[in-house]
């Protein structure tokens, strides 16, 4: 028998190795036969009940790492929820109607929309979008994220779009549905109308233009030849002028300069002479902005007067304090023209291309129309400048193309009827866990305009309006909600697919229709308003759910999208919030702060991550970022966070190691019976179960991936498991101190694979796996979180231990420097260290432990009073340490310097101890000496 076959026969070899790719795949086939998410349901059934209502992703395209984040996030709530005292059913969900789905049909599929009806078209998005739900499920079920996958909702069943056309119709019966010409957010690339949340800005480069607007009618105010200077970076939109807006509280300058007369508002016009180059001019008069009121100037091409108007919205910060104003083309234009009775003209279509309401300009593209109508103006004397300017310009989220202002008849949601009742919701009925979440959401209702709802477009719910023969429109909500019904056995297409008359109540009647004749609307609706109103599709749909929410969690920018459309049909619809707290994430930059992009290479896919490092890898990386602000992330911070991954996988599997030979049932130590170093780590124990469980409450995960860490690196590796060794490995199989240690050790992994399964659910179930014990469920999943019952005890423990980590501070640093002596001492184990302290911290620290040579890893320990301190002595604030090399010699078994080693005739490469150990319980060690 060899020496070191009598080294802890009772560790044992476990495969927790990393091969996370190959692993996880397994366990995940596991839980999926062995129905783990049904367990944990109906292990939770009867308690209190926590919502996390999923923000359903856009069903086009690969997962991105910031779905990643979202994801996770939520995974790691509804793990930890179900494990204290919640049933937390999640249901995930996609968003399948839109634009970007019929365009990957014509666009990647090459399917022309004009060789299929209506509703063969609809079909085909249908089938594309269900097959991307498919892809996205597995690349989410792949991260091991948790939830009813086999029934998750989508915004095209018909159950989903019937109970979001009955919140329509409650809508409409508050009169909050409207139809109107207005502007709106018009994209000539997806050719229809954007809701707010649709529109991303870009700085763009456009002409700057000043342009003369000749008096036509100064009403006694202005002679004829004055002429009013605009200043406008959109030329495109003079075809459209109707007016010209003053401030009625500012002052203007009429000047005169070559022999011609201007007005420009006084506090700009130093800045307007610059940019047009008017070196001499000379200031006549001057007027109010309120002057002015009524005038009239002749357009400058066409034969049609452009009306003075006094409004609030005219500023002095730039430009020239007169606002070209073209109704069709801007919500303030808009507004001010219809105070005034001013024709609203909008010559642009679908497109983007003039109409014959702009003579000269007909099918041309309107951003050509820049190059002409400055040309146009030019030949005609009205331009007095140009330049370029850069400047921040709306764009279509989806395409990333300009959009522009376009009046239209749409259909409208109501803001302004229901602002004050949002507000007031806002501020009181729901907790905003973001520090500016309150602040955000409110602005966002504050400034918000009507909601355009519907879209020109096929794939969606459809509006379930009629007109009558008269044109008159049928918004009634008997009639919606007949509509839900049929929608709710048939599906949208019968919209599509059946006639008015098949679609209406039987025997339905309207004063418009003598002919009993009705059309139906032919847009649908903002797929903002289908995601919008999930609550109602699945909250108050499936009977295991509540409703409200306890919790929406998604990124920033859903205050103006999902959280806004959410809030705002639910408040309209049923009077209340439909979530009773929000928590919002950051942006995922690359690992300089940068958008990822593909074009730029920096994009990282949790796939690859997944196949490369394994999905535990990325989970950790969630739970290691400040996600409430933008996050980064690369191939060097997973690196980083991949050896984080390895120091708590191989403290673990190192605790696992250590108690292969340990029963609870029979081994456990009672704590009055454990050491005082034991009892200490119980306590430190105590101290990390309560910081992580109050970081989970609060959504702070990455104070659990911190908190982790420093226990994992400070408390167990650099202390308890270091001098753990010379137990573990060098006492007896049953000796009380081994058995103490196990005790702890088993404790200790006991919660922490518990508190950390939310996280690293595959790793931890792999350890629970193979921690000892019968009275464990067979999956981590179907566990409790650890409680700690005292917790002001173990602080006060965690006190008392303060002396010595005060002084063992101070014995690393001597030791670490005794490396360098002459002749050096390379380890503890070879060193002696002589304590110089006063009274009062001897007692301390004898009171701890009698074995303090052994929890310092030093072969030979003593303490002095500090008066003897001779002056070679490293001196601290109230203690000295002296640093020599330890008497005696090597035992070859614990490795530690003995005076004893080599005066043991029987054993003289044995300490007194390992000695002792050996003779009683490996009698065949010193049997095969013998032979020897």
């Amino acid at each position: 028998m060899k020496l070191r076959d009598t080294l802890n026969l009772g560790r044992t070899s476990f495969e927790m190795r990393g091969n996370l790719p190959t692993k996880e795949p397994r366990l995940q086939k596991e839980w999926l036969e062995a129905k783990v998410y049904e367990q944990v349901q109906k292990k939770n059934e009867g308690k209190p009940t926590f919502i996390l209502h999923d923000g359903p992703p856009y069903a086009n395209g690969q997962i991105h790492i910031g779905h990643a984040l979202n994801k996770i996030s939520k995974d790691i709530i509804v793990r930890h929820k179900s494990m204290t005292g919640f049933r937390a059913p999640y249901v995930p969900g996609w968003d399948t109607h839109g634009l970007p789905i019929e365009s990957a049909l014509i666009n990647e599929k090459k399917i022309n929309r004009k060789d299929y009806t209506l509703a063969e078209f609809r079909d085909m998005c249908r089938e594309y979008a269900l097959g991307q739900v498919e892809g996205q499920k597995e690349d989410f079920m792949r991260l091991g994220v948790t939830g009813e996958w086999d029934h998750p909702y989508l915004t095209l069943d018909p159950e989903f779009e019937a109970a979001q056309l009955r919140v329509f119709g409650k809508m409409a019966a508050r009169g909050l549905i409207y139809k109107g010409l207005k502007p709106i957010y018009w994209s000539p690339s997806s050719e229809s109308s954007l809701a707010e949340a649709e529109v991303e800005y870009h700085d763009v480069t456009s002409p700057s233009i000043y342009v003369a607007f000749k008096v036509l009618d100064g009403k006694g105010v202005l002679p004829e030849e004055v002429e009013f200077v605009i200043w406008t970076t959109t030329p495109w939109t003079i075809p459209s002028n109707m007016g010209i807006s003053v401030d009625p509280q500012a002052f203007y300058s009429l000047v005169k300069v070559d022999g011609r007369q201007f007005v420009v508002a006084t506090d700009l016009l130093e800045a307007v002479a610059k940019d047009i180059g008017w070196e001499d001019y000379e200031v006549i008069k001057e007027y109010e902005g309120k002057d002015f009121d009524r005038l009239t100037a002749k357009h400058p091409f066409y034969d049609r007067e452009s009306l003075l108007m006094t409004g609030d919205h005219v500023t002095m910060d730039s430009g020239t304090g007169l606002v070209h104003t073209a109704p069709g083309h801007g919500e303030e234009d808009y507004l001010i023209a219809l105070e005034y009775g001013v024709d609203v003209i909008s010559p642009i279509d679908n497109r983007g291309h003039y109409t014959d309401e702009a003579p000269g300009f007909e099918g041309m593209f309107y951003k050509k129309g820049d190059r002409v109508v400055v040309e146009r103006l030019e030949e005609s004397g009205h331009l007095l400048a140009q330049s370029q300017v850069e400047h921040s310009y709306p764009h279509d989220w989806r395409t990333k193309k300009p959009v522009i202002y376009r009046a239209t008849p749409q259909w409208f949601a109501s803001i302004d009827k229901i602002r004050q009742e949002l507000l007031t919701a806002v501020e009181e009925d729901v907790t905003w866990h973001h520090p500016s979440g309150l602040a955000r959401m409110y602005n966002m209702v504050r400034d918000r305009r009507d909601w355009v709802i519907s879209r020109q477009r096929v794939w969606g719910v459809p509006l379930p309006v009629f007109y009558a023969e008269n044109g008159e429109e049928i918004i009634d909500q008997d009639v919606i909600n007949h509509v839900a019904d049929l929608v709710e056995k048939h599906g949208t297409n019968i919209w599509f697919e059946w006639d008015s008359k098949e679609l209406l109540p039987e025997g339905y009647t309207h004063p418009g229709s003598p002919n009993g004749e009705f059309t139906k609307e032919k847009d649908i609706m903002d797929v903002w308003f289908d995601s919008g109103t999930s609550y109602a599709g699945v909250l108050m749909q499936r009977d295991y759910l509540n409703y409200p929410a306890d919790l929406y969690l998604e990124g920033s920018d859903q205050y103006r999208g999902w959280f806004n459309s959410s809030f705002t049909t639910s408040i309209a619809a049923f009077d209340q919030s439909p979530y009773k707290a929000v928590l919002s994430q950051g942006f995922v930059m690359d690992g300089k702060g940068e958008k990822m992009s593909k074009s730029i290479g920096n994009v990282i896919l949790p796939e690859d991550v997944a196949n490369e490092l394994g999905a535990d890898i990325i989970r950790l990386w969630v739970s290691s970022v400040d996600y409430l602000y933008d996050v980064r992330i690369s191939q060097e911070i997973l690196k980083q966070v991949a050896d984080s991954y390895r120091r708590i996988r191989n403290t673990i599997r190192f605790m696992l190691s250590n108690i292969g030979d340990f029963d609870p049932a029979e081994h456990r130590v009672s704590y009055n019976d454990l050491s005082p170093a034991d009892q200490y780590m119980l306590a430190r124990l105590d101290q990390y179960t309560h910081d992580v469980l109050t970081a989970y409450e609060e959504y702070h995960f990455s104070t659990v991936y911190t908190k982790t860490i420093n226990f994992m690196t400070t408390d167990l590796s650099a202390f308890y498991l270091d001098f753990a060794k010379d137990i573990l490995y060098i006492e007896a199989k049953d000796d009380k101190r081994r058995r103490d240690m196990q005790t702890v050790i088993y404790e200790i992994l006991h919660r922490m694979i518990r508190l950390l399964s939310p996280i690293l659910i595959h790793t931890m179930e792999e350890a629970w796996n193979v921690l000892p014990g019968n009275d464990k469920e067979a999956f981590v999943q179907l566990e409790d979180m650890p409680k700690v019952s005292d917790i002001e005890k173990a602080n006060q423990l965690v006190e008392v231990w303060e002396p010595f980590f005060h002084v063992q501070h101070g014995i690393y640093r001597v030791l670490e420097a005794a490396k360098k002596f002459d002749p050096p001492i390379k380890k503890s184990f070879e060193a002696k260290v002589t304590l110089y302290v006063d009274e009062a911290l001897e007692n301390s620290l004898t009171q701890l432990a009698d074995n303090l040579d052994q929890l310092l890893i030093v072969s030979q320990f003593e303490m002095k009073p500090i008066e003897e301190a001779p002056e070679e002595a490293q001196r601290y604030d109230d203690y000295a340490v002296v640093v020599t090399e330890a008497e005696g010699k090597v035992c070859d078994r614990c490795r530690a310097v003995r005076p004893e080693v080599g005066t043991i005739e029987e054993a003289p490469e044995l300490c007194e101890r390992c000695y002792d150990i050996v003779k009683e319980h490996f009698p065949a060690y010193f049997e095969q000496k013998d032979e020897e």
